[in-house]
């Protein structure tokens, strides 16, 4: 009876100790207690359950991907976690630091279940999720969106489930289906989630499937998840969508493999011609891709002045295209915007600012919403001592999504303009 008393009161002290954040809101900076520069958001469901999603935004919002799916927590009672402080250009040490503070501060004062800790990331903050689980045993999914993991890893039997989540015209598609069908050879369990849209966050519907997914996974499937995916298969087989139907399909098979239904409609729709004939126009649709990346490498120098700006508006009215290669030309417009900020980086380091002049102006065509073009342009501008441009140039950063007051601040072409700046 005294151990009993013992181990209620022990409990209770345990959770007296967690602080009582407000449920239902997102706070969008809470400084780790260890070390004040590493901070976080939260999101804590009123009907939270102690399960928590470590996300990792590219480029360090943490509260993004929580304002995104804080309606989704609230449906699944997970608690939401986001960094602000890992971001691309973070080396794996410094992202090790980040992920240290982060799990220690919000395990002491968050109610967490250490036997439901998931990661979940986006583009670079993908590879994070991937590297804290590959890392740290214990995290028992990842959700990578728009990337994988770490450059290098080769599929393997993983201790964590693995979710894919993909926009058709996301430049990094095909490499992304290219591992999902990797891991069919591994004992890792792993499902692939695709929605049309580009390089982005995926849309609160998609991201829904994949947060319902870890419950399926632990054989706790919310009740509207089969019908909702049988839904979506039965409307691409009515608008004639056979690779599509083949995907809801496929997907509800990873939750369920041994799903008679699905099984037989499988069978049914990759038996179509139609299917078959719409395969072989996907496969025709990689090969161009592919050979177009090549033409776009080897014509990077060319001395035509209307070469790539006819490239990228040829590329932008053929990204509506309601065919294949509708997403195709998103890709490859994305591909651009990739190709053009390496070469724009690489000459602004060398400080060779006419020629990197030239390609931020067509990293700016390519990805005009893009708030690193304007960046660059405005470094470019503050070195040649145009102030009132790099001003203009830095408001429509911000307008374009720009928040990274330090990195301005630290940014060495900025510090004449630097206290100027209205953030």
């Amino acid at each position: 009876m005294r151990c009993f008393l013992l181990l209620l009161l022990l409990q209770a002290s345990a959770c007296s100790s967690h602080e009582s954040f407000p449920t239902g809101k997102v706070v969008d900076t809470v400084a780790c207690k260890a070390d004040p520069s590493q901070t976080y958001a939260v999101y804590v469901p009123s009907n939270n359950n102690g399960a928590v999603i470590y996300c990792f935004d590219a480029h360090g919002a943490g509260a993004l991907p929580l304002n995104n799916y804080k309606s989704l927590a609230d449906k699944y009672g997970y608690i939401l976690v986001g960094s602000n402080n890992s971001k691309n250009g973070n080396d794996w040490s410094t992202t090790e630091n980040i992920w240290q503070a982060l799990v220690k501060d919000t395990r002491e004062r968050l109610p967490v279940d250490t036997s439901h800790v998931y990661t979940l990331g986006f583009s670079g903050g993908a590879k994070v999720a991937g590297y804290v689980a590959l890392n740290h045993p214990g995290i028992k999914s990842v959700i990578v969106n728009g990337a994988g993991l770490p450059d290098g890893t080769p599929p393997g039997n993983f201790p964590f489930t693995y979710t894919t989540l993909a926009g058709e015209g996301d430049l990094n598609l095909t490499d992304l289906l290219a591992y999902d069908q990797a891991l069919n050879k591994t004992a890792t369990k792993h499902h692939l989630i695709s929605y049309k849209g580009k390089h982005e966050w995926a849309p609160a519907t998609a991201m829904d499937i994949a947060f319902g997914g870890l419950k399926a996974d632990e054989s706790l499937a919310p009740t509207d998840l089969m019908p909702k995916t049988r839904t979506r298969m039965e409307m691409a087989v009515q608008a004639n969508q056979f690779l599509r139907a083949e995907m809801e399909c496929r997907l509800w098979l990873s939750y369920s493999p041994n799903d008679a239904f699905f099984k037989n409609q499988l069978e049914i729709i990759t038996g179509n011609p139609a299917y078959k004939a719409q395969a072989k126009e996907q496969l025709a649709v990689l090969v161009k891709e592919q050979k177009t990346k090549e033409d776009y490498s080897a014509n990077l120098g060319t001395n035509d002045s209307t070469y790539w700006p006819g490239v990228i508006k040829g590329l932008n009215a053929g990204a509506a295209l309601p065919t294949l290669e509708g997403p195709m030309n998103q890709r490859l417009l994305a591909y651009l915007s990739l190709m053009f900020y390496s070469v724009s980086n690489h000459y602004l380091a060398s400080h060779a600012d006419a020629v990197a002049r030239h390609f931020v102006d067509l990293y700016k065509l390519a990805d005009p919403a893009n708030s690193e073009t304007y960046y660059m342009s405005a470094m470019l501008y503050a070195r040649a001592g145009d102030t009132g441009n790099a001003m203009k140039e830095m408001n429509l950063a911000m307008k374009n999504g720009f928040k990274d007051k330090e990195r301005f601040k630290q940014q060495a072409e900025f510090q004449a303009i630097k206290e100027s700046l209205k953030w």
